[in-house]
């Protein structure tokens, strides 16, 4: 049995791992350094480490509940040399490790989860999809309840009145994450949010297939239990100034407002009806408003927001869904798993085409003329820059067009004192995450533009760590 496995695993490793790239490996250590849940668990996972441990004696590794540790962000494929697809790795195994009765070790991957990261419930829904690893999603979420219930059980705090005050702008994972680690640390934290129900860009955008909302109700129940209170329906900068929240006490303040701003496209026709902005979308369809979709969809993008507008659609009845992207499959930023997931439910990626223009007739949208592209020298991004190439003009018939092409934080209630970057995201020290104005915080897409959900819980602990540091530091 044990020859067996080991055959296994070498076959996993020979599928997944180019053996020239592994010998000529740096060992530069950027795979860790770039893994928010190495930053969230300190010791504990440690992406590079594993690898090497898999290459040496795969068939132990099997035990470790290190393998249940990623979270699919696919920062460390992103940014390593050699592009070794980790996570692919790391989830291979696991069905090993499940196939061999390791469920010890899954059971320990939980409990640090539930120790370690804000938001576990969430952060399992949305980041760590035990189903591809054969689990069912129910029952592990109920296992994270259980634990979290028995490890981390709290009355609600009586002395809040007395406790130090922060204030944290925005209810989205880097602001409720924030909250939860202030109020184990004895604070007392208060979440303005400008719509009227929690969760900020969990509830708005990310599908409810991702992220059902008795989920994300039972986290924010929980957060309210351990002492986090939460302000709906408060816009601050309008309802709420800077100077209101000094003046009530507040020592600290935290901006973590989402990117709820989708980009424009410049070209003929963005204007017609049946024109989205891909987060519009998503909050319509969230919301439970009515959406008429027509046969078929045309997405605009290469982000996860464009796979979540595809894969929605597609969800709703649209005959038709194909995504756009003007570079090819290797550059494109989405993760690779929702990536493959969307293909394999029956979305249409047409890479290396770009929108030229959008044909209509009677103020409605009918087709869209595209142009095919070819990848030529690198761009300030590092990825090749997309070249049209010309008299290669075609046309895709599509009853509604939803542009997912980037999307940005509106930070026009900010006081004008806190320094942005050139991209308009909020500056931060890389450190403290402090921004130019002391004693005020920022993280999550406001400061780093869009990301995942693991890296603006990451962002979120650690800024409540600098927080504590800072107010730790007026005494009092």
């Amino acid at each position: 049995m044990e020859a067996e496995s080991s055959l296994k695993c070498k076959e996993v490793l020979e599928k997944l791992l180019d053996e020239e790239k592994l010998k000529y490996c740096f060992e530069c250590g950027i795979c860790t350094a770039s893994c928010p849940m190495a930053e969230l668990l300190g010791k504990s996972y440690n992406p590079r480490r594993l690898l090497e441990r898999i290459m040496l004696s795969s068939e132990a590794v099997l035990a470790s509940e290190e393998l249940w540790l990623c979270a699919w962000c696919y920062s460390c494929s992103k940014h390593c040399p050699q592009a070794l697809q980790l996570p692919e790795v790391f989830l291979l195994m696991r069905r090993l490790a499940k196939e061999k009765g390791h469920d010890e070790a899954y059971e320990r991957s939980l409990e640090k989860i539930v120790k370690d990261v804000p938001l576990p419930l969430v952060a399992t829904a949305v980041c760590f999809h035990p189903e591809r690893a054969g689990l069912k999603m129910e029952a592990v979420l109920e296992k994270i309840g259980h634990l979290r219930g028995k490890g981390a059980k709290r009355e609600k705090r009586k002395a809040r009145e007395k406790a130090r005050k922060v204030a944290i702008i925005g209810s989205g994972p880097a602001g409720l994450s924030v909250a939860y680690e202030l109020s184990l640390r004895g604070y007392a934290p208060t979440v303005f949010e400008v719509l009227s129900e929690v969760g900020g860009m969990l509830r708005k955008c990310i599908p409810q297939y991702r992220l059902p909302r008795e989920i994300l109700e039972k986290e924010i129940e929980f957060l309210i239990d351990s002492g986090v209170e939460i302000k709906t329906g408060v816009a601050v900068g309008k309802d709420l100034s800077f100077e209101d929240l000094w003046r009530d006490g507040y020592e600290a303040v935290f901006v973590g407002v989402g990117v709820h701003k989708g980009q424009g496209l410049r070209i003929e026709g963005s204007d017609l009806n049946g024109v989205f902005h891909a987060l519009d979308f998503l909050w319509d369809v969230n919301s439970g408003k009515k959406v008429d979709l027509g046969n078929n969809v045309v997405v605009v993008g290469g982000g996860n927001v464009a796979v979540d507008a595809a894969r929605t659609a597609l969800k709703l009845g649209a005959n038709n869904v194909t995504i756009l992207y003007r570079r090819s499959k290797e550059e494109m930023p989405a993760i690779p798993w929702e990536v493959k997931e969307a293909e394999n439910e029956g979305v249409k990626i047409e890479f290396l085409v770009a929108p030229k223009r959008i044909l209509g007739e009677n103020g409605k949208v009918t087709a869209v003329e595209c142009i095919r592209m070819l990848l030529g020298e690198p761009d300030e991004s590092g990825r090749r820059k997309p070249v049209p190439i010309e008299g290669s003009e075609f046309k895709h018939e599509a009853n509604m067009v939803i542009l997912a092409i980037g999307e940005t934080a509106d930070v026009s209630f900010l006081p004008k004192d806190i320094e942005l970057n050139d991209d308009g995201t909020v500056w931060v020290n890389p450190i403290t995450m402090e921004t130019s104005i002391r004693g005020v915080f920022a993280g999550g897409d406001v400061a780093t533009g869009p990301a995942t959900v693991i890296e603006a819980i990451r962002a979120g602990k650690t800024a409540a760590e600098s927080i504590d540091c800072y107010l730790k530091s007026l005494g009092g």
